[in-house]
């Protein structure tokens, strides 16, 4: 089966390219009777749009989201929820000088290889503009998740190698880079607007909390809960690693400091990440996510073109310095929809 659907009760198709008419989301499996409408989807896309941080592209797309289909009076009716946003901003001719070289660092060699075409203008379906469609499954996926009280929130912890030592979520809403750490938000600029004016990109991490999810979601084995979290975070573009709770600390840790002791007031430490054997134990899970530097670049790179002849490649078209802060909310969905999807499942079997 292609690739472009993801879960299991709660699913979801996304469809769309970069440059083509829109992009959208099918979401089947959703229950009835969740208040919806498109001011609530609209609140979750103005996040991953460009902003005030350095790191955004130029290119304004409005992505106003509009429900074809699945609501009525504001509910959810359990029919398919099709979500389309319009493309209006999109620049084809800053592409076509390059449309026979491959970036490195982008999927054009390998799409070419498997499909034998590839989508030119923008990256086609392997760009970032599929992820409005994920945002907009992921408002969907947190108002079931409100009804049982789940919240997920993603805030960036490093970016170009500069780290936030706070978490005082209080500080994410007061900074462009969706930052925990006031101070470090400022190095992050400063960061930032150096490797801007180099026309370079860099990469960070982002941190993930879901809270009040209640013991039990996920399964043992081929679906574990923070294999399934796993998955959709690597199926994100940018993202080249995943970890939960301690992740990478723990082959530095023994057994003994690993492990979370439970007392009658629930677990004392949570290196778990709020998972144990593939299912919620009920604690506040905790992922991060490496994300790699935006491969396009306003400095010339050598490559090839597709008679695979040396070449030199220049990429002049909008980019991001930084996927972050803008995969934030990215990173939020797909985590919110992986666990609507465990939450329909179980609630299937208890």
């Amino acid at each position: 089966m292609p690739g472009n659907v993801f879960g299991n009760m709660f699913r979801i198709t996304t469809w769309g390219e970069s440059h083509g008419q829109g992009v959208g989301v099918v979401i089947d499996g959703c229950p009835p009777l969740i208040p919806l409408n498109e001011d609530i989807i609209q609140a979750m896309l103005d996040r991953r749009k460009p902003g005030k941080a350095v790191t955004s592209t130029s290119r304004k797309e409005p992505d106003q989201a509009v429900i074809m289909s699945g609501v009525f009076e504001g509910k959810t009716t359990g029919t398919p929820i099709m979500i389309m946003v319009k493309n209006k901003d999109q620049r084809s001719h800053d592409y076509s000088e390059n449309s026979r070289l491959y970036r490195p660092g982008h999927g054009d060699i390998t799409w070419q290889s498997k499909f034998g075409i590839r989508d030119h203008r923008g990256g086609g379906r392997a760009s970032g503009r599929e992820t409005v469609a994920r945002v907009a499954a992921g408002a969907v996926a947190f108002e079931l998740l409100n009804r049982v009280n789940i919240k997920i929130v993603a805030y960036t912890i490093e970016l170009g190698g500069v780290r936030a030592e706070k978490r005082d979520l209080s500080e994410i809403d007061n900074n462009p880079f969706f930052c925990p750490d006031a101070e470090a938000a400022k190095a992050m600029g400063i960061r930032a607007a150096e490797i801007k004016a180099a026309g370079d990109s860099i990469g960070g991490i982002v941190e993930i909390v879901a809270t009040g999810v209640p013991m039990g979601l996920g399964d043992p084995v081929f679906d574990k809960l923070d294999a399934d979290l796993a998955k959709a975070l690597m199926s994100i573009g940018a993202v080249k690693g995943v970890e939960i709770g301690s992740g990478f600390e723990a082959p530095r840790k023994t057994g003994l400091t690993n492990n979370d002791p439970i007392s009658p007031d629930g677990f004392v430490t949570n290196n778990a990440g709020g998972i144990l054997g593939g299912i919620s134990n009920g604690d506040t899970i905790i992922a991060r996510v490496a994300v790699k530097p935006i491969p396009s670049l306003n400095i010339p790179q050598n490559t090839i073109d597709m008679d695979n002849k040396p070449a030199v490649i220049k990429t002049d078209g909008r980019h991001d310095v930084s996927p972050i802060p803008r995969i934030n909310v990215v990173c939020a969905s797909m985590t919110g929809i992986v666990l609507a999807d465990h939450y329909l499942r179980q609630k299937a079997i208890s």
